[in-house]
């Protein structure tokens, strides 16, 4: 299993819409993993580095390339609807 991290930079200029995320642009997401997204979720970052930092658990490589070649474009296209920042990727296999 996958473990797919999206950090978004805190800058002196950075804007972030948490609601929008999580009620558009994850489940946008989701829906395009389909039944390998074993679960996704956000979080808010309270100090540091991160301005929010997003996750989601695939179940593989293979699921998580096929579903951005299909709908990666839409996806990246939707992040100006709630941040003027680029994300970083970091993805991983689950351990436990």
């Amino acid at each position: 299993m996958l473990s797919i991290h999206i950090l978004y930079p805190k800058t002196d200029d950075s804007t972030f819409d948490m609601d929008y995320y999580v009620s558009t642009h994850m489940p946008m997401l989701a829906d395009a993993i389909g039944d390998a997204c074993k679960g996704w979720g956000a979080t808010k970052v309270m100090a540091g580095d991160w301005e929010a930092i997003g996750w989601c658990h695939v179940e593989s490589q293979e699921a998580f390339d096929s579903a951005m070649a299909a709908k990666g474009a839409d996806i990246m296209g939707d992040v100006p609807n709630y941040t003027n920042v680029q994300p970083s990727l970091v993805v991983g296999e689950v351990s436990h």
